[in-house]
């Protein structure tokens, strides 16, 4: 065992993630980008004496994208995929405290319409209408011309000298299946993939084919450590079926894992919710890690046997800490929770501690932020080889 001084974050999570064991298991606090000084949490006074103790004594992930070079696009992938400047009207108004954004986009085949909803005291964006609401909209979503996304790494240096030794940068990608459904609401796309599963197959292919350019690309510009794959828990059991899961999640996710790997970067595969099902086509698609692989009853299976077999592929478990029990808990019950966790997980390396999500409140309640500390301070207790 190497002496305690060599053991940087960096090493700690790289040396976790290939299920290795370091000096003890990394501690990471998911979102909260300690290092990062335009991360959303460093710029709330509320967060300040957590995000000390964040970056004292935790093992930080920037997380972090390169972005399009101009704001005329929607989102740093455009829209579907595709960059293609469309003309759009967006109006904002305030209803009942909530900011309430209405965008229409103007598509070759017509006009489709969004409605974006945000509590100025929250850190996160509901969805009250989304841009498509039939099978009709969803083509056309599709007449919109494809060109390719283009991007801008130039903060990347920045990053990387904030971060230092201290920790990875990982950036976020959806898989295609993820994007086609999420052009709908979660249950206007569950009518939709099961009434016309050939249609939600065919949108999903032509995704597939703009994700994997965007990504070569995006690999072009730059490649960071770790890219956490986001989607898959939107075809996780009940709401679709494990065949489902196989048809339209796995090929395609195993693909960007495939382009990812060649340039030497590892891959986080994020996916909420009752994996249990559909675990073995997760780690079919060759990922290095699986997050955030929540308890019973959110989750269908416990945290030993995700780790056991996930660790006979060589796969890497972060989680299993769910943020209600720091927003709900007490520190007795966190050390309790975090002490079970390093039990089921903590042998034999290739674990991380991490909560399941981050709080979004912008003043950080004193319960979540003693729970937090409390978090850290087990992980750091019990952790240890």
């Amino acid at each position: 065992m190497s002496s305690p001084t060599s053991w940087t974050g960096r090493k700690r999570l790289l040396t976790a993630l290939r299920c290795g064991i370091p000096d003890r298991v990394p501690i990471n606090t998911y979102e909260m980008a300690a290092l990062d000084s335009r991360d959303w949490y460093n710029l709330q006074p509320g967060y300040r004496r957590i995000m000390d103790h964040i970056r004292a004594h935790t093992d930080c992930i920037t997380n972090w994208n390169p972005q399009p070079p101009n704001d005329r696009y929607i989102g740093s992938d455009g829209f579907l995929g595709s960059l293609y400047p469309m003309e759009t009207d967006t109006r904002t108004e305030t209803i009942g405290g909530f900011i309430r954004t209405e965008t229409v986009i103007h598509t070759p085949k017509g006009g489709l319409r969004c409605v974006t909803q945000k509590d100025p005291a929250l850190n996160t964006t509901w969805f009250v209408e989304h841009y498509c609401k039939s099978r009709g909209d969803v083509d056309k979503a599709l007449s919109v011309p494809y060109e390719p996304a283009v991007y801008d790494a130039s903060d990347l240096l920045r990053v990387h000298a904030e971060l230092g030794e201290n920790g990875l940068v990982m950036a976020s990608l959806s898989d295609p299946a993820y994007l086609a459904a999420d052009l709908m609401s979660f249950q206007d796309y569950l009518l939709w993939i099961f009434e016309d599963t050939e249609h939600f197959a065919r949108v999903v292919e032509i995704t597939a084919e703009r994700v994997m350019e965007n990504l070569r690309r995006q690999l072009r510009c730059c490649v960071v450590d770790a890219y956490r794959i986001c989607g898959p828990e939107f075809m996780t059991p009940p709401y679709t079926p494990p065949a489902m899961f196989q048809r339209f999640m796995v090929p395609h996710v195993r693909t960007m894992v495939e382009i990812i790997h060649q340039v030497g970067a590892a891959v986080r595969l994020h996916c909420h919710g009752r994996i249990g099902r559909v675990l073995d086509m997760i780690l079919d698609t060759g990922c290095d890690g699986l997050d955030p692989c929540e308890p019973p009853p959110d989750g269908d299976i416990t945290l030993g046997e995700v780790k056991k077999r996930a660790f006979a592929r060589g796969v890497s478990v972060w989680g299993n800490m769910e943020l209600k029990m720091l927003e709900s808990g007490t520190p007795e019950d966190v050390r309790t929770q975090v002490r079970r966790i390093m039990a089921e997980a903590k042998e034999g390396g290739g674990f991380v501690l991490l909560p399941t999500a981050s709080p979004v409140d912008n003043l950080l309640s004193p319960r979540t932020e003693e729970n937090l500390f409390a978090f850290i301070d087990a992980g750091r207790e019990f952790g240890r080889y």
